[in-house]
């Protein structure tokens, strides 16, 4: 199940950050990554993720809320959606999500 959580941003925007496993088989490149979205709503933010392929997405709770890093590194990006797969190291940057390896079919 995906972890996350969300933070509302003082113009009333939230940035959402999702904990997401990969699926199992020969093609999968990264084993869980952490996704980062800037939208106007919760909603809009699961929408973003859904068009680009994330079918599955759901938000329930705010168990893993996004750190202050998290926000600014999301707020400075133009696109407003990242992924870092380790999730430990601080040293490794973001990404944006057209970057995130995706298995094959």
């Amino acid at each position: 199940m995906a972890g996350g959580g969300f933070s509302r941003l003082p113009d009333g925007s939230v940035v959402v950050a999702i904990r997401l496993p990969a699926g199992a088989g020969p093609g999968v490149v990264v084993p869980q990554v952490r996704v980062l979205v800037h939208a106007a709503t919760r909603p809009r933010a699961l929408t973003r993720l859904r068009n680009l392929g994330l079918r599955s997405v759901y938000l329930r709770g705010n168990a893993e809320p996004p750190t202050p890093d998290e926000i600014t590194a999301v707020l400075h990006h133009p696109e407003g959606v990242l992924w870092r797969a380790k999730l430990d190291d601080d040293t490794e940057s973001w990404h944006p999500i057209r970057s995130l390896p995706r298995a094959s079919a």
